[in-house]
């Protein structure tokens, strides 16, 4: 933000900036591998249209903003905020830059740069090219944050990785158990905590586990205790022994096999090739799988992963240092024996208690 700014100025901008960073959090879940933006139209200090990036492939922040404004004369000697910047290139949408020219917008304040190349900083130069003034950087810590989905995906890339399991209060994830054994695995946390873990699913691209937890859980990694998009599965399966009945298998959502070469019969491969919802992948389990695996999900623009298991995959991840953040659930029971959990060597950042349960945050910085 420029430094001659007055301090009111500096406090109005961030406030207006806030509330479109605030409203860019409803598109979340629905909207990748698109970002989250936010915008609002302010006219003599007060706001009179703002929108946000709600869906793939339908109309941008900026537009749904300009549209909401009842009398389109006030555009004139408005001033747009928006929590990226806008965009410059033909996609599903025409360039947002093109059409705040068109409007007659005289001043547009922007939260941070757009770091995909197809835009990086072209659509605030063709605001500029306009005439229009333009105003760069504020609260653009607060909207990278918002976006470290986006921002790691153009600037990593790979999807943005988030660790998560629950533990017992003496450190375990689960009892002895062996597929096959019909043990139930016990449950660590409470209701409230398993919706919470549904909401996640939804906002995010995809979610992955191992053979094992297959084996003993047969879990099913859709969203089923909150409204939204069941993610895409991940399973690594390398020499494709899963039944082909697995609840992951259904057609509730796409699901990625990640198997090794030549893996399972003809017969076997066949069960799968004939399922659209089912793709398999083939890696090198002769060497570190999970950089393969986020090229894989980067290929495909998938911008996001819930990692949920086993432990073993888990501290794979922790091992290779790449992780972006971690979401620990420590619940009252006592195990006194079993598997022992993943150990992080960080602080949370932080604490929430959910009834009986408390969930800690950790982020890899």
């Amino acid at each position: 933000m420029e430094s001659s700014m007055s301090e009111v100025e500096r406090s109005n901008h961030e406030l207006f900036m806030e509330r479109c960073i605030q409203i860019a959090q409803g598109g979340l879940g629905n909207v990748a591998p698109n970002p989250l933006v936010g915008s609002v139209v302010v006219c003599d200090g007060r706001i009179i249209g703002e929108g946000f990036h709600a869906e793939f492939g339908k109309s941008h922040a900026e537009v749904n903003a300009i549209n909401s404004v009842t009398d389109k004369e006030q555009l004139k000697k408005s001033t747009l905020y928006v929590s990226l910047e806008p965009c410059s290139h033909q996609g599903k949408t025409p360039p947002c830059a093109d059409f705040i020219v068109a409007m007659g917008i005289p001043r547009v304040v922007v939260a941070v740069r757009d770091p995909f190349p197809e835009v990086s900083g072209q659509g605030i130069a063709r605001l500029l090219e306009a005439g229009i003034e333009v105003i760069e950087g504020v609260l653009s810590e607060r909207a990278m944050e918002v976006n470290r989905r986006f921002f790691t995906f153009q600037l990593k890339k790979r999807p943005y990785i988030i660790l998560k399991w629950a533990q017992s209060l003496d450190g375990y994830v689960d009892i002895e158990r062996l597929p096959g054994d019909d043990q139930k695995p016990i449950w660590i946390t409470n209701e409230l905590a398993r919706a919470v873990v549904h909401r996640w699913r939804s906002e995010e691209q995809s979610i992955m586990v191992g053979t094992r937890t297959v084996e003993l859980d047969n879990p099913r990694l859709s969203v089923r205790d909150w409204r939204g998009k069941s993610p895409i599965r991940v399973v690594i399966d390398r020499t494709l022994r899963l039944p082909a009945d697995a609840n992951v298998y259904d057609e509730v959502s796409q699901t990625l096999i990640m198997m090794g070469n030549n893996s399972g019969s003809a017969s076997r491969r066949q069960l799968f090739l004939n399922r659209p919802n089912i793709e398999m992948v083939t890696i090198d389990f002769s060497r570190d799988i999970e950089p393969q695996i986020m090229e894989v999900l980067y290929q495909r623009s998938v911008q996001s992963i819930i990692i949920e298991g086993g432990p073993q995959i888990l501290e794979s991840f922790i091992s290779r240092n790449l992780w972006d953040e971690a979401r620990v659930f420590i619940g009252r029971k006592l195990f006194n024996s079993g598997v022992r959990a993943p150990v992080l060597l960080a602080q949370p950042i932080t604490e929430d208690r959910l009834f009986d349960s408390i969930l800690y945050t950790y982020r890899n910085v």
